[in-house]
């Protein structure tokens, strides 16, 4: 779920200095965080057979909520922040994002966004995949396939020294060459003990600007592709945004840390492609 343009003593969390409070988190906090990635993770490998026509978005909602406090034994983190009535986001089609799942119920060659955060001993763990409801169109393909290489591109970039701003261009960059556009007003975000921290992730930017990136930060990339152009608009319920030109819209999201060396996906379950 994206942000929108908002033994023995553990070791206290850093503190970057900068203007925006970023905590670096400790390895006791890293350790809590692959726990609550993982759970995630098991609920989008969990609810992929329930993705097919006849479904209700309301259906899957029940389904991942009762497999995460019945099962897992965590908190589904939606439910309630801020209003959000439902455990799970489900955003279909030109949906983009925060989607609240209800009556509407799934046909042949939609495509659906399901985004999932889970808590777990009071860290989060925050991802979202694409799912096809059978054949999709070329199209859904399509705008499906160029979100998650935009992420996975930039998750490749993430370790010590590289600013957002670099990773954001990379992106929008990606995105663009491929005919789709951007989204601007929803990003990527710090995690940890809040569902959303700083920094803002942007997916776009200006090379060399932005954050420098140091181990220990935790935060999500979660780039939102259109087919057209990206711009979008909220609904009245107050969460659905959807594109304003109905064009289809993707989304793939990511947990990552900081390392010495590069970075570790925090929600990305053994032997599962990026």
């Amino acid at each position: 779920m994206r942000d929108h343009r908002g033994p023995g003593r553990p070791s206290r969390p850093r503190l970057l200095n900068l203007a925006m409070a970023v905590h670096l988190k400790t390895a006791e906090e890293i350790d809590k965080m692959r726990v609550a990635g993982r759970l995630a993770a098991e609920v989008l490998a969990m609810i992929r057979e329930h993705v097919r026509p006849g479904v209700t978005t309301e259906d899957l909602d029940r389904i991942c909520h009762d497999y995460i406090v019945g099962v897992q034994h965590a908190i589904p983190a939606p439910l309630n922040y801020h209003g959000f009535p439902k455990s799970i986001c489900t955003s279909v089609n030109h949906q983009v994002c925060h989607g609240i799942p209800g009556k509407k119920v799934l046909k042949e060659g939609d495509i659906v966004n399901i985004d999932v955060t889970v808590i777990k001993d009071g860290y989060h763990g925050d991802t979202s995949k694409m799912y096809f409801v059978g054949e999709p169109p070329v199209i859904g393909r399509r705008v499906s396939q160029v979100a998650h290489e935009c992420m996975r591109l930039g998750i490749e970039m993430v370790r010590p020294g590289v600013r957002l701003g670099d990773i954001g261009h990379a992106i929008q960059r990606h995105a663009e060459a491929a005919g789709m556009s951007v989204v601007r007003e929803y990003c990527g975000h710090g995690i940890g003990r809040n569902f959303h921290e700083e920094p803002q992730v942007l997916h776009y930017g200006i090379p060399g600007t932005g954050l420098a990136l140091q181990p220990g930060l935790v935060f999500t990339i979660e780039p939102m592709v259109n087919a057209g152009k990206r711009h979008v608009k909220l609904l009245p319920d107050g969460w659905t945004v959807v594109t304003k030109d109905r064009s289809l819209s993707a989304q793939w999201e990511h947990t990552i840390v900081v390392t010495p060396e590069g970075h570790e996906v925090l929600t990305q379950l053994p032997g599962e492609p990026l």
